[in-house]
């Protein structure tokens, strides 16, 4: 039988699931301002993460439902009542909350992992739910390794979750080991049976590359909300890619209509703006061949392509550029005799709305970068506008540097950096130029890090681009990497800031909970 409905529930857990893709740990200000940014882009539901995981979690958590208003805010959650009841406090102050109670049903996972008969199941999976839901009205339950599991338990939990007070049933292909008819099949006995009792959900790894197909003949044969991430983050080979799963439904409304169909409240405008920023956030960029946001997805090389594009450009383009919000402005944009009312207005051509505190501070970044730069592109803006986007207390600022370097020779750096309103210099030798910056930084700061990754990217093309800096960084052997980006026309400038910008994060890390390591739990 085939369900009715035909918006589909778009679930984002890039702040849950997508932040356990190895090196993709993200600082409160950082996933505020993806939440924020989500809820723009018209997300019904934001996994701000998992409240009883880690004290950042739930004060992430907490945060995040006090600004964002529009999406539904959701903690997951085990089978356990201390973590019901953490999720419950970190929602308190959330305008629409959700609890996502998760529990193992797959024969492997209830022996090895929950060492738990499946009648043992049934009964916590009732309690937590029956528990659940006398915090929140919005409980959604997944049946982890649910595509592994028996049919008839599965239909049995998913009937006793809806009694209990279930509103989502959520069905996670956990290890991403389905193809897309499997899915389907399991999707559409579940929905015979449930019928429209509570909604129908299908979360899926990208294992074998089928999550964005499993999840698309999910919905296809009855499921109304699929789980997805900003760029396919997640969990090993990631999870079902929130831009891909949008864009087929957009780009394919001729299938879907024998479906009802089916579509979004996704403002794909705001598509690309989201994966940017969460790339420049997590230091993880989609590869340049990723379908939507990756930066080859409309490019074109062949002669032919390039001449058929010419002539039409739905010779060899199923979707504008335009249509996820890139802009391709070959021309240049502004300049150091622009006002602020230019500069006002070409912010709001690239879609962003600032209040006048960042406008201001962002002119005069501008102005500095039109001193020192001859062209200026609207990526450069959007660099700027990056760096405004997030507002990381600033224990430490660079003040100036200095580097000298030979390559027979020796090493040195030299740096001011203010802290509390007080200047400090010092100086150290390294074995480039690039380690003595870092350990100019560290004397000065009487910090210890250990350097786990390190990237340079220009952000415009020619000789006077900006280079974006990227570091990870574990420092005092905290356990705890910390990424922190960096800016400039000069790259070791550039390094310098970023790793400031992560000593930042760790000081406020360190200065609000205390260093611990996060736990991590298995989930969906």
């Amino acid at each position: 039988m085939q369900n009715k409905n035909n918006i589909i529930t778009i679930f984002d857990t890039t702040l849950r699931d997508g932040e356990q893709s190895p090196g993709a740990s993200m600082n409160i200000e950082e996933k505020v301002a993806i939440a924020l940014q989500l809820e723009k882009l018209g997300v019904d539901v934001i996994e701000a993460g998992f409240a009883a995981s880690s004290d950042g979690d739930f004060e992430s958590i907490t945060q995040i439902s006090n600004m964002v208003h529009n999406s539904t805010i959701c903690s997951l959650s085990r089978c356990v009542e201390n973590d019901i009841i953490k999720a419950k406090d970190a929602l308190k102050n959330a305008k629409k909350s959700r609890i996502h109670l998760f529990l193992a049903t797959s024969p492997i996972h209830m022996e090895y992992k929950l060492k738990k008969k499946p009648h043992e199941v049934l009964e916590l999976a009732i309690r937590s739910i029956e528990m659940a839901k006398s915090f929140c009205n919005d409980i959604q339950f997944s049946c982890e390794d649910a595509c592994r599991s028996e049919m008839s338990f599965l239909k049995e939990i998913s009937l006793a979750a809806i009694e209990a007070g279930a509103t989502t049933l959520n069905m996670p292909d956990t290890v991403g080991y389905r193809l897309p008819h499997e899915i389907g099949n399991i999707i559409e006995d579940l929905y015979t049976t449930i019928q429209d009792k509570a909604v129908l959900s299908v979360h899926c790894h990208n294992d074998l590359g089928q999550a964005v197909s499993n999840s698309i003949y999910g919905v296809m044969k009855g499921a109304r909300q699929i789980e997805c991430t900003i760029n396919g983050l997640g969990e090993r080979a990631g999870n079902s890619a929130l831009e891909e799963i949008v864009m087929i439904l957009k780009t394919r409304k001729d299938i879907f209509m024998q479906y009802g169909g089916l579509d979004t409240r996704i403002n794909i405008k705001e598509i690309y703006k989201t994966s940017k920023l969460v790339s420049d956030i997590t230091g993880i960029s989609p590869q340049p061949n990723k379908a939507i946001v990756g930066k080859n997805a409309f490019s074109h090389e062949s002669g032919i392509h390039q001449d058929g594009i010419l002539k039409h450009r739905e010779t060899y383009e199923i979707m504008k550029p335009s249509d996820i919000g890139i802009i391709h402005n070959e021309n240049l944009v502004l300049g150091k005799h622009s006002g602020r009312a230019a500069f006002k207005d070409k912010i709001k051509q690239l879609g962003y709305d600032i209040d006048s505190a960042a406008l201001n501070h962002a002119f005069e970044k501008f102005k500095i970068l039109c001193d020192q730069k001859k062209h200026i592109y609207d990526e450069d803006i959007l660099a700027i506008l990056s760096e405004e986007n997030i507002h990381i207390p600033q224990i430490f600022t660079l003040e100036s540097f200095q580097c000298s370097t030979a390559s027979n020779g020796l090493h040195l750096a030299a740096l001011n950096i203010i802290k509390d309103g007080q200047r400090y210099s010092d100086c150290a030798l390294g074995n480039g130029a690039v380690d003595s910056i870092l350990r100019t930084i560290e004397r000065i700061c009487n910090v210890n890090g250990k350097l786990l990754d390190y990237k340079v990217e220009s952000i415009t093309g020619g000789k006077d681009a900006m280079a974006n800096v990227m570091v990870k960084v574990d420092f005092c052997e905290s356990g705890n990497p910390i990424i922190g980006h960096g800016k400039d026309l000069d790259t070791l400038c550039a390094t310098a800031k970023a790793y400031i910008n992560a000593l930042n994060s760790f000081e406020r890390m360190k200065n609000f909970f205390g260093i611990q390591k996060n736990l991590r739990y298995g989930g969906v």
